[in-house]
């Protein structure tokens, strides 16, 4: 199971649809969302500023969490923004492959 950070924006429509539903019913359609695709969430807070939910999901593979986002932005209530989240093993495994690599101009 990979981590990935989860943000979404409401559109105007969206924003209806929460003030319609609350945060605890649209958490709870999240929920069933992810385990569709045999994911679970881990953590997921409504905020203040430019995005509107944080979320972090536990996900068997980028192909699920594609398949969501694919989903949620179609719907043109809400706009979804993932990143996949990297464990400090990942990136000490990550530190100690060799890599070639020229930047521009170099």
């Amino acid at each position: 199971m990979g981590k990935y950070l989860v943000t979404a924006s409401y559109t105007a429509d969206g924003a209806k649809g929460l003030l319609k539903d609350g945060g605890t019913k649209r958490l709870q359609v999240v929920r069933e969302l992810l385990k569709g695709v045999g994911a679970t969430l881990e953590a997921g807070y409504f905020a203040l500023g430019e995005q509107d939910v944080y979320l972090i999901v536990d996900a068997p593979d980028n192909a699920s969490v594609t398949a969501i986002a694919l989903a949620t932005n179609a719907s043109g209530a809400v706009r979804v923004n993932t990143t996949v989240l990297l464990t400090p093993q990942e990136v000490d495994a990550a530190s100690k492959k060799s890599v070639k690599y020229t930047p521009p101009g170099g």
